[in-house]
């Protein structure tokens, strides 16, 4: 399994790194309260139905291409492909960009495990209200940055480990006690009075709007757009991430089987989440709850530790620390991908990059970044600081409230799923599933696959794809007067269009 990049120890320390990438942030303040407002059971089924068809289809394609060449994103894109070469640097671009918010974030992880510590050792002492101590936090932009660098100094100690050394290492033992972890938060989740209207609100069909959650039920659509944006971005795709660990895979390994545990473990983890936050939020503050993004795990479950009494504090402190070890597993898949591009720059020029000093100039360049969000704190913006589009076109939306839903909105709301439209014409349409095909076929003699990946790579995740690309552009660009949900599904079909145009014109497809 050695090479001069280096590899994996094992196979489960791939499948463990690979499920570190996915359970993220988003698991635990994104899936359950996506859906709970989306209907329930039928969220999930067609969040399921997405994960199948769209979600393992391009984990495959992505795995298969980076072990196929043997390089990270961008070399795996210009060996394999003669006009869209480019895209692999949708692929670097938006890791390196999700890090500016991610890391700060990860500073809020250890903000909060700190003070629930600091609870423990001085119980009795005044406590504020979760409201007060969260903006009083983002209202102290040196002790953001600060955490933030504290963060990314982690990052970067596990990182400059390598791929087996550092961060097969830190997946092996962080995965397993991230588990361990949620199973004692969702016990005494489920054990709080009221847990069980929680339980409805995610499960049970049409309850948000019974009991208050939300105004209106959404539309079919807009359930299928929130699923399929959820699954995209929980699963780690179109990031670079599972075409740089597939790179360091070795040619034995089960490439069908190993997407499908990255894809089923990442969607128990995410409902194990729901399990741990949604029931206890909602048994403390009920329907007025904060169910999602930051105020959910920094207000309402900060309020939810304190009105546990004496343990409560405890409880906070396994709660930050899961939630910590889930950022940093996902933090280290991003930084790799920047770092590998480097890496793999180097040898091309036939050099020994140094891994410790390339990781620490990615650190520092994505440090820089950082502070921008960190100072900026969630739009409190104390300093004053310019935010993009704001004062010039006086616009504020979804996309420039702050600069944490900027860099949200060039990563995830556009790089990630053009970038996966693109590589799923590219490989269906210009290279040929037989691409993908011959390297899943090395490791497996399942023949089923052939078809089934096939039609999805040519014909199912490119219009889905276009769906929820369309569906982002309507999230983050329309306002209370204007929508552009339109405008976004009229671009999706466009870049479909193109897309299929220029691939089928390609001179690869000609040979």
């Amino acid at each position: 399994m050695e090479n001069e990049r280096g590899s994996w120890g094992s196979n489960i320390g791939f499948l463990l790194a690979a499920i570190g990438s996915a359970v993220g942030l988003g698991n635990i303040w994104g899936f359950p309260y996506k859906m709970g407002k989306s209907g329930g059971f039928t969220f999930l089924i067609i969040y399921l139905l997405l994960a199948v068809f769209v979600g393992f289809s391009i984990m495959i394609a992505e795995l298969a291409m980076g072990r196929r060449t043997g390089k990270g994103t961008i070399g795996a894109y210009h060996a394999l492909s003669a006009r869209f070469k480019w895209v692999g640097w949708l692929a670097v671009f938006a890791p390196f960009v999700i890090m500016s918010f991610y890391s700060v974030l990860g500073g809020y992880c250890i903000e909060y495990m700190a003070l629930n510590l600091s609870n423990l050792a001085f119980a009795g002492a005044e406590v504020k209200t979760g409201a007060d101590l969260f903006g009083s936090m983002l209202t102290n932009p040196f002790g953001c940055v600060v955490f933030t660098l504290l963060f990314l100094i982690i990052c970067y100690l596990i990182n400059r480990g390598g791929i087996s050394g550092g961060i097969e290492k830190f997946n092996n033992v962080g995965m397993p006690a991230l588990f361990v972890m949620l199973v004692i938060i969702i016990v005494r989740s489920l054990t709080l009075p009221g847990a069980v209207e929680g339980l409805k609100f995610m499960f049970v069909p049409g309850y948000a709007v019974e009991a208050g959650f939300i105004e209106s039920a959404p539309g079919i659509g807009s359930v299928m757009a929130t699923a399929g944006g959820q699954m995209f971005f929980s699963l780690s795709l179109a990031m670079g991430v599972m075409i740089t660990y597939g790179s360091y895979l070795d040619k034995k390994e089960n490439l069908i089987k190993n997407s499908a545990v990255i894809v089923v473990a990442d969607t128990i983890v995410a409902l194990m989440a729901g399990l741990a936050v949604i029931p206890a939020a909602v048994a403390t503050y009920g329907p007025s709850a904060a169910l999602s993004g930051p105020k959910l795990l920094f207000v309402t479950l900060q309020d939810v530790f304190q009105a546990m009494g004496t343990v409560g504090p405890l409880f906070g402190v396994i709660f930050y620390l899961l939630v910590l070890v889930a950022a940093i597993s996902s933090a280290i898949s991003l930084v790799e991908v920047v770092v590998t591009f480097f890496m793999d720059r180097a040898a091309a020029k036939g050099t020994q990059g140094n891994r410790h000093r390339i990781v620490l100039l990615v650190c520092l360049a994505i440090m820089v970044e950082a502070a921008v969000v960190a100072v900026d704190g969630l739009g409190t913006n104390v300093l004053h600081i310019w935010v993009p589009f704001q004062n010039s076109l006086g616009v504020v939306g979804s996309f420039n409230d702050c600069w944490l839903d900027f860099m949200d909105c060039l990563s995830e709301g556009l790089a990630m799923p053009l970038g996966a439209l693109l590589m799923s014409i590219m490989v269906g349409w210009e290279l040929g599933s037989k691409t993908v095909l011959d390297e899943v076929h090395k490791s497996s003699a399942a023949k089923w696959i052939d078809g089934f990946l096939t039609f999805c790579l040519m014909v199912v995740v490119p219009l889905a794809m276009a769906f929820i690309l369309g569906g982002q552009i309507g999230d983050y660009f329309s306002t209370a007067e204007h929508s552009m949900y339109a405008v976004g599904y009229g671009i999706g079909a466009v870049v479909v269009v193109v897309a299929w145009i220029v691939a089928f014109t390609s001179p690869k497809r000609k040979k």
